[in-house]
């Protein structure tokens, strides 16, 4: 995981590898030093919410075929992913609003619920785009193709049936 080299290719003297690392992740993340965790002396490349984020969609990412069929494209129903948005969404705003500090652990498993929950809504799609790709691939075509004639074409077209009828008579 990035989020982990960055660190540690700072405290082994790649600082360009690191910095390349920090300025990806800094479009995404604050990476504020007081909300983040460090490894061997430099901070993550994210804060401690982006790491649960993370770390919680990459693990489900990892046993997602163990719980759920590849083949499965449906989505669980989105009141799902709002509710597990919404811890997150309360211990950003207790802090936001002055009313409580949250804290590492806080933010971390807030943000770990959320990255555990995002799988069963990205990996439908994904498993989907896939499913599609391999029968386009393969000759199958995904949507059934049809032309559209006018109908004086139809009308002025030489007629089958007439030549069979005219034949047997």
């Amino acid at each position: 995981m990035l989020i982990v080299i960055a660190p540690l290719a700072a405290a082994n003297g790649h600082g360009g590898i690191a910095a390349g690392i920090y300025r990806a992740f800094g479009t995404i993340c604050h990476q504020r030093p007081e909300r983040s965790f460090f490894l061997d002396g430099h901070k993550l490349a994210v804060c401690s919410r982006c790491t649960g984020l993370y770390v919680g969609f990459l693990f489900t990412l990892l046993v997602y075929p163990l719980i759920r069929s590849l083949r499965t494209i449906s989505t669980p129903d989105r009141k799902g992913l709002f509710l597990a948005a919404l811890p997150l969404a309360v211990d950003f705003s207790l802090t936001f609003f002055g009313i409580w500090e949250n804290t590492h652990t806080s933010r971390l498993l807030t943000g770990l619920l959320l990255g555990i929950v995002s799988v069963f809504y990205v990996m439908p799609g994904i498993m989907d785009l896939s499913l599609r790709a391999l029968q386009n691939r393969s000759g199958q075509a995904s949507r059934p193709t049809f032309t559209v004639v006018s109908p004086e074409a139809i009308a002025s077209a030489p007629s089958d049936y007439r030549r069979k009828n005219a034949q047997k008579i």
